[in-house]
């Protein structure tokens, strides 16, 4: 018996495997301020969000690329409900390949935070 492979729309986005990701990739995603934000918000939820639910102070098409680098780099999944794109922190994965260097880099975000008297 064979199983027929699962058809891919064009509104499937592409995503690297686990064995994919690379550590490069994944620092350079965490390099700008507004996709860490992102990161951040994300972990803070645990679950996933909505694009709109992102108020970034850029125009949407950098909030785009910045989506869309997260997303290359292998930190978030992003898959469509409906209309929405919604996006989730591959916590799973980056634990796996990288152990604590997402607790480690959420945690610097907050500390700076602080000191910088942001929030």
């Amino acid at each position: 018996m064979t199983t027929a492979a699962p058809t891919s729309s064009s509104r499937d986005l592409p995503h690297p495997g686990r064995g994919e990701i690379r550590l490069e990739a994944v620092l350079h995603a965490f390099s700008d301020p507004m996709r860490l934000l992102v990161v951040r918000e994300l972990a803070a939820d645990a679950g996933e969000l909505s694009c709109s639910h992102f108020d970034l102070p850029v125009t949407k098409s950098t909030t785009t690329h910045h989506f869309r680098v997260l997303r290359e780099a292998g930190v978030i999944r992003q898959v469509y409900r409906g209309t929405a794109k919604m996006n989730g922190l591959r916590r799973d994965d980056l634990d796996n390949l990288f152990p604590g260097l997402l607790d480690s880099v959420l945690d610097a975000v907050t500390r700076q935070a602080v000191r910088l008297g942001g929030s």
